[in-house]
């Protein structure tokens, strides 16, 4: 069963099972989103550009990070309402064609809302196959929070 806001401590870390970026990953996501940049599909051009090969599109990388959240223990993951947004996103090394990749995510702060609900702030870090930070952004979920148990209980027996 899914996590309410009460049940999120801030510190706490979650790591995902590890992904290989491949070839059909990038030349699917150029055809979905028509980003045919020669750094990503064109070997001869990369070759000869700033990291000496291909890279996988940020987006991509991106985009894999909320497929490797959805991944994970449902029963660690949060009793969403919405996904509230992304702060600091950040492309900090490149993610090349045949890095294995996987999410790390530290809980950051938690920030009650209302009765309903609260963001939960979770800093989410893409990690490669020799740990080092690839993509890092804040992640803010709109979560549930535990119901309360119903107070006008009372009231409703003595006007029957």
């Amino acid at each position: 069963m899914a996590r309410y806001f009460e049940e999120f401590e801030q510190g706490e870390i979650l790591l995902s099972q590890g992904r290989t970026i491949t070839e059909a990953d990038v030349v699917n996501f150029a055809a979905l989103t028509g980003d045919w940049n020669e750094l990503h599909v064109n070997e001869v051009f990369a070759r000869q550009g700033y990291f000496g090969r291909r890279i996988a599109h940020g987006a991509l990388t991106f985009s894999i990070s909320i497929g490797l959240f959805m991944q994970t223990d449902t029963s660690r993951q949060p009793n969403l309402i919405a996904f509230y947004g992304v702060d600091r996103l950040r492309f900090v090394k490149p993610v090349f064609l045949g890095d294995t990749i996987r999410l790390k995510q530290t809980v950051q702060s938690l920030e009650p809302r209302n009765e309903k609900s609260g963001i939960v702030n979770i800093v989410r870090e893409i990690l490669n196959q020799d740990e080092a930070v690839t993509l890092s952004y804040t992640a803010k979920l709109l979560v549930r929070r535990r119901p309360h148990p119903a107070s006008g209980m009372k009231e409703t027996q003595e006007s029957s």
